[in-house]
């Protein structure tokens, strides 16, 4: 039988944009995000999946959420998961969250507004920020921040896989409303190379995404965790850096993911930038994510 396992596509925690259970999170949460990183990117990856057909892709989401809740032991990745949960004392709410975003891939390829988009955020990304913040032991006050950096940080991704996402599942996460307001279709994202349209599209979007990053500053301050607050300065770093590059460039030919070189300097700045704000005592005035 084929297992769910057997479904992924290879990328690991190290080929994200962002850095999962890194050095700088504490030792004894590693596991427990490394099992919630494996659900959510075999889940993932079973809706991306070249081949495999809609109603077989949802069946395996289907048994991935009934092994989580505990009925079955097929699926390795939902049963290490599950059992991680357990010896935590955790709900499983955030991944169950994640499991309807990876549905709606299957089933939705397009979307009207901006609006929608972050709506599909609520499901995708948002319950990945909050797993984490709960792993932690931060309140729930944190959330709004929180969930404006996840909604960039998948807004991203959309922009920076936006040719490879229509050209491979014909999937298209940028508004049509969008689109149209720039005189863009969604046939433009076959080509090589972003017509003027189009990037003024993609490029409003990015600007768009960079009002959600600057709504989710205040996160590192809010969290009491100081490993914590360094791993999401990092984070914030990549995506500001990311972000700036989907201003000026465009995704169909040009290169908007950082090198390794990039990284690490993005990750000394964000962990140097952290150290200094809490070391002075300085500490960020909180902030609503609207629209998020």
């Amino acid at each position: 039988m084929t297992t769910a396992s057997d479904l992924r596509s290879g990328k690991t925690h190290r080929d994200e944009n962002f850095p999962v259970a890194s050095w700088i999170i504490h030792p004894r949460h590693r596991a427990l995000i490394l099992a919630f990183y494996n659900f959510v990117r075999t889940a993932d990856d079973i809706a991306d999946h070249a081949t495999l057909p809609a109603d077989e892709k949802l069946r395996y989401l289907d048994l991935m959420e009934a092994e989580l809740l505990g009925n079955g032991e097929t699926q390795q990745e939902a049963v290490n998961l599950r059992r991680a949960f357990a010896e935590r004392s955790m709900a499983p709410r955030h991944a169950l969250d994640v499991l309807v975003a990876f549905r709606l891939d299957v089933t939705k390829l397009r979307y009207e507004t901006w609006d929608d988009v972050i709506d599909y955020c609520r499901y995708s990304a948002m319950p990945v920020g909050r797993f984490m913040l709960d792993v932690h032991g931060e309140d729930t006050s944190t959330w709004a921040a929180s969930d404006a950096l996840c909604a960039a940080l998948q807004i991203n991704n959309h922009l920076q896989d936006c040719g490879k996402d229509y050209r491979n599942l014909n999937r298209v996460y940028l508004p049509r409303d969008a689109l149209a307001a720039a005189g863009a279709t969604v046939e433009m994202l076959g080509e090589a190379k972003s017509q003027p349209a189009l990037l003024k599209c993609l490029q409003a979007l990015a600007v768009r995404t960079a009002v959600l990053l600057d709504q989710s500053k205040s996160l590192a301050a809010e969290v009491k965790d100081f490993r914590l607050g360094l791993e999401i300065s990092v984070i914030q770093a990549f995506a500001d850096k990311i972000v700036n590059m989907l201003k000026v460039r465009d995704p169909l030919s040009e290169r908007v993911h950082l090198s390794k070189v990039e990284l690490l300097l993005q990750s000394l700045g964000g962990v140097a930038g952290e150290t200094a704000q809490r070391a002075t005592g300085r500490r960020a005035i909180s902030k609503t994510a609207a629209g998020a």
